[in-house]
């Protein structure tokens, strides 16, 4: 009996096991975030590509993340078609189209497409725009074929980093050698967490090519703060010596040269105004890790270069649709 009391424990706990590894999987896809995308579509009226792009929106956000990601590479988009165009007999006339339209949930570098789901949609409208506009109106965001179209998409997404993970990080190795240290941690910090070890492994990489960025920082700050005092030993040339010195990080290399010049303006502004320079610079928290300081102080440079890349560069997909 009690063997048997036992068994039924152990099944009990299994299957809890099981449901939370299962229901883990889903959140961790939820986490991965996609950009979206709105192509070029021959023939559809430029007002309803709001419509469009709010859509494609509202299919990623209920997926999870959406929308928002710094990283341009991994996108949800869609592509219409229009099946049936007529003008009714009314009075006054009506435009009536019935439209398919394709979501697709892709790689962008690659061009590789890893999921797509197609609708279709009817709208009438008293012109074109405003049957467009009806139709896109009617897909519904939560159907089923778009939410599974979505976490195979991300699932992809996973799959790749866990298969291409020794690649990025030689990449990003190669990257830091080439002194591209915001671009190599870009690469490294856009590894999703979800990815639990290729993400230890980037976190580990992330640090020491963070810690070259920051000593890099540091010199042309400090060369730029050098020269703003230099053209005016005054609270003016203070005050933009400061705008530079405020973005080092108080672990670089070269915080000895800083606080040499932080050291002579102080003495000078004292001198001219009978008063202690007012300057703070970043400090990093006592009470926190300083490596864990860092790995955020790196995220920020990542999403900084995410940020600064040309939307052109950014995305190239309309090729999908041709």
């Amino acid at each position: 009996m009690k063997k048997i009391i036992l068994l039924i424990i152990t099944l009990a706990v299994n299957i809890e096991i099981y449901s939370q590894n299962n229901e883990g999987k889903a959140d961790d896809y939820s986490r991965i975030a996609l950009n979206t995308y709105v192509p070029t579509i021959t023939g559809m009226p430029e007002a309803s590509k709001n419509m469009l792009k709010n859509k494609i929106d509202q299919v990623a956000t209920l997926s999870g993340r959406g929308g928002n990601a710094i990283n341009p590479r991994f996108v949800i988009t869609a592509n219409i078609t229009v099946l049936t165009k007529d003008i009714t007999e009314t009075a006054p006339p009506m435009t009536a189209l019935t439209i398919e339209v394709t979501f697709f949930v892709g790689d962008a570098q690659t061009m590789t497409k890893y999921s797509s789901a197609s609708i279709q949609a009817k709208g009438v409208g008293t012109n074109e725009t405003k049957a467009y506009i009806e139709a896109i109106k009617t897909i519904k965001t939560t159907a089923p074929e778009l939410k599974i179209m979505v976490e195979t998409g991300k699932k992809k997404i996973v799959e790749y980093y866990n298969s291409q993970c020794d690649f990025i990080l030689k990449k990003a190795e190669a990257l830091a050698n080439q002194t591209k240290y915001g671009e190599a941690i870009f690469t490294l910090t856009q590894i999703p967490d979800v990815c639990k070890e290729c993400y230890a492994k980037a976190m580990d990489a992330t640090g020491p090519v963070y810690k070259k960025f920051a000593d890099q920082n540091c010199l042309e700050k400090l060369s730029a703060a050098k020269a703003a005092w230099a053209g005016g030993q005054n609270a003016d040339g203070a005050a933009k010596a400061a705008g530079f010195l405020k973005g080092i990080d108080p672990q670089a290399a070269c915080m000895p040269d800083v606080q040499s010049l932080i050291s002579e303006i102080s003495t000078r502004i004292k001198e001219l105004d009978k008063r202690d320079w007012d300057f703070k610079m970043k400090q990093f928290d006592a009470s926190v890790d300083i490596q864990k300081q860092q790995i955020e102080e790196a995220r920020q440079v990542g999403v900084a270069f995410g940020e600064n890349q040309q939307e052109g560069e950014r995305f190239n997909l309309d090729s999908w649709f041709k």
